[in-house]
Protein backbone atom coordinates (compact mmCIF):
# COMPACT_ATOMS: atom_id res chain seq x y z
CA UNK A 1 0.00 0.00 0.00
CA UNK A 2 1.28 3.60 -1.20
CA UNK A 3 1.21 6.18 1.88
CA UNK A 4 1.23 9.53 1.09
CA UNK A 5 1.37 12.17 3.87
CA UNK A 6 -0.09 15.92 2.80
CA UNK A 7 0.27 18.21 5.06
CA UNK A 8 0.32 22.19 4.81
CA UNK A 9 2.67 23.97 7.15
CA UNK A 10 4.07 27.71 7.05
CA UNK A 11 7.74 28.17 6.18
CA UNK A 12 9.17 27.44 9.23
CA UNK A 13 7.33 24.33 10.03
CA UNK A 14 4.21 24.87 11.76
CA UNK A 15 0.96 22.85 10.67
CA UNK A 16 -1.17 25.62 12.77
CA UNK A 17 -1.18 28.20 15.55
CA UNK A 18 -1.74 27.30 19.36
CA UNK A 19 -5.62 27.46 18.65
CA UNK A 20 -5.70 25.29 15.76
CA UNK A 21 -6.16 27.82 13.49
CA UNK A 22 -4.70 27.36 9.79
CA UNK A 23 -5.06 30.78 8.26
CA UNK A 24 -4.54 29.21 4.97
CA UNK A 25 -5.56 30.59 1.68
CA UNK A 26 -7.79 28.76 -1.02
CA UNK A 27 -5.73 27.09 -3.26
CA UNK A 28 -4.16 24.98 -0.56
CA UNK A 29 -7.46 23.48 0.57
CA UNK A 30 -8.90 22.88 -3.10
CA UNK A 31 -5.20 21.08 -3.78
CA UNK A 32 -5.65 19.01 -0.27
CA UNK A 33 -9.76 18.38 -0.82
CA UNK A 34 -8.47 17.13 -4.28
CA UNK A 35 -6.24 14.68 -3.07
CA UNK A 36 -8.59 13.58 -0.17
CA UNK A 37 -10.92 12.60 -3.09
CA UNK A 38 -8.64 10.87 -5.22
CA UNK A 39 -7.58 8.57 -2.44
CA UNK A 40 -10.88 8.40 -0.97
CA UNK A 41 -10.15 7.72 2.49
CA UNK A 42 -8.14 9.98 5.41
CA UNK A 43 -6.42 8.75 8.45
CA UNK A 44 -6.26 11.56 11.19
CA UNK A 45 -5.32 12.16 15.07
CA UNK A 46 -7.77 12.59 17.46
CA UNK A 47 -7.79 16.28 17.71
CA UNK A 48 -7.64 16.77 13.84
CA UNK A 49 -10.76 14.97 13.48
CA UNK A 50 -12.69 16.76 16.15
CA UNK A 51 -11.15 20.00 14.21
CA UNK A 52 -12.63 18.48 10.78
CA UNK A 53 -16.09 17.17 11.90
CA UNK A 54 -17.07 20.38 13.59
CA UNK A 55 -15.72 22.47 10.84
CA UNK A 56 -17.41 19.91 8.58
CA UNK A 57 -14.45 19.51 6.33
CA UNK A 58 -15.62 15.92 5.67
CA UNK A 59 -18.20 16.37 3.79
CA UNK A 60 -15.81 19.51 1.61
CA UNK A 61 -13.58 16.85 0.81
CA UNK A 62 -15.96 14.03 -0.62
CA UNK A 63 -17.13 12.16 2.71
CA UNK A 64 -14.22 10.01 2.67
CA UNK A 65 -13.31 6.67 4.58
CA UNK A 66 -11.48 7.94 7.70
CA UNK A 67 -9.64 6.25 10.33
CA UNK A 68 -9.03 8.81 13.43
CA UNK A 69 -5.63 7.05 15.43
CA UNK A 70 -5.83 7.13 18.90
CA UNK A 71 -5.46 4.89 22.20
CA UNK A 72 -9.20 6.15 23.86
CA UNK A 73 -10.75 4.63 20.44
CA UNK A 74 -13.87 6.11 20.18
CA UNK A 75 -17.21 5.65 18.59
CA UNK A 76 -17.08 3.58 14.79
CA UNK A 77 -19.69 4.35 12.55
CA UNK A 78 -19.99 3.09 8.83
CA UNK A 79 -17.34 5.49 7.63
CA UNK A 80 -15.46 6.04 10.72
CA UNK A 81 -13.22 3.69 12.58
CA UNK A 82 -10.90 4.04 15.47
CA UNK A 83 -7.68 2.28 15.21
CA UNK A 84 -4.69 2.82 18.13
CA UNK A 85 -1.96 2.73 15.90
CA UNK A 86 -0.49 3.65 12.38
CA UNK A 87 0.19 -0.01 11.33
CA UNK A 88 -3.53 -1.06 12.66
CA UNK A 89 -4.90 2.23 10.45
CA UNK A 90 -3.16 0.35 7.35
CA UNK A 91 -4.20 -2.74 7.95
CA UNK A 92 -7.90 -1.41 8.62
CA UNK A 93 -7.47 0.24 5.10
CA UNK A 94 -5.92 -2.94 3.22
CA UNK A 95 -8.56 -4.86 4.31
CA UNK A 96 -11.25 -2.45 2.68
CA UNK A 97 -9.17 -2.93 -0.40
CA UNK A 98 -7.97 0.95 -0.71
CA UNK A 99 -4.79 0.94 -2.65
CA UNK A 100 -3.21 3.96 -1.28
CA UNK A 101 -3.61 5.91 2.17
CA UNK A 102 -3.93 9.27 3.34
CA UNK A 103 -2.37 10.35 6.42
CA UNK A 104 -3.69 13.94 6.97
CA UNK A 105 -2.78 15.22 10.79
CA UNK A 106 -1.91 16.21 12.96
CA UNK A 107 1.68 16.48 14.58
CA UNK A 108 2.30 13.71 16.90
CA UNK A 109 0.00 11.36 13.65
CA UNK A 110 2.80 12.63 11.42
CA UNK A 111 5.71 11.99 13.98
CA UNK A 112 4.64 8.79 14.98
CA UNK A 113 4.16 6.97 11.02
CA UNK A 114 7.83 8.67 9.89
CA UNK A 115 9.63 7.01 12.80
CA UNK A 116 7.31 4.11 11.83
CA UNK A 117 8.70 4.19 8.67
CA UNK A 118 5.48 3.78 6.87
CA UNK A 119 5.71 7.02 4.84
CA UNK A 120 6.27 6.59 1.03
CA UNK A 121 5.48 9.80 -0.26
CA UNK A 122 5.28 13.57 1.34
CA UNK A 123 3.14 16.39 -0.20
CA UNK A 124 3.81 19.99 1.47
CA UNK A 125 2.00 22.57 0.73
CA UNK A 126 4.37 25.67 1.63
CA UNK A 127 1.99 28.81 3.39
CA UNK A 128 3.18 32.42 3.03
CA UNK A 129 3.09 32.53 6.88
CA UNK A 130 5.20 32.76 9.87
CA UNK A 131 4.51 32.04 13.28
CA UNK A 132 6.28 32.25 16.03
CA UNK A 133 4.59 30.03 18.77
CA UNK A 134 2.33 26.97 17.22
CA UNK A 135 1.62 23.34 16.12
CA UNK A 136 4.76 21.81 14.71
CA UNK A 137 4.38 19.92 11.55
CA UNK A 138 6.25 16.73 13.79
CA UNK A 139 5.97 16.79 17.77
CA UNK A 140 8.94 15.70 19.94
CA UNK A 141 10.20 12.19 18.05
CA UNK A 142 13.21 10.87 16.85
CA UNK A 143 13.41 10.39 13.17
CA UNK A 144 15.25 10.80 10.58
CA UNK A 145 14.25 10.41 6.63
CA UNK A 146 15.97 10.94 3.23
CA UNK A 147 13.64 12.65 0.58
CA UNK A 148 13.88 12.77 -3.16
CA UNK A 149 12.51 15.44 -4.87
CA UNK A 150 9.92 14.61 -7.23
CA UNK A 151 8.28 18.08 -8.07
CA UNK A 152 6.88 21.23 -7.31
CA UNK A 153 3.73 23.14 -8.16
CA UNK A 154 2.76 26.21 -8.12
CA UNK A 155 -0.77 27.06 -6.14
CA UNK A 156 -1.06 30.85 -6.55
CA UNK A 157 1.07 33.19 -6.98
CA UNK A 158 2.46 32.80 -2.71
CA UNK A 159 1.83 28.81 -2.07
CA UNK A 160 4.12 26.35 -3.58
CA UNK A 161 3.61 22.41 -3.21
CA UNK A 162 6.55 20.44 -2.77
CA UNK A 163 6.56 16.48 -3.09
CA UNK A 164 8.70 14.51 -2.15
CA UNK A 165 9.39 10.38 -2.37
CA UNK A 166 11.19 8.90 0.81
CA UNK A 167 14.31 7.08 0.34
Amino acid sequence: MRVIMYMAMTLNGMIAKRNDETPWLGPEWKAYNAMVRKTKNIIVGRRTYAIMKEDNEFKRCGNPFTIVVSRRGGANDKNTIFASSPVEALSLLKDRGFKSALVGGGGKLDGSFMRAGLVDEVYMDIEPFLFGNGIRLFSDVEFAKRLRLVGTKMLSKDEIQLHYRVI
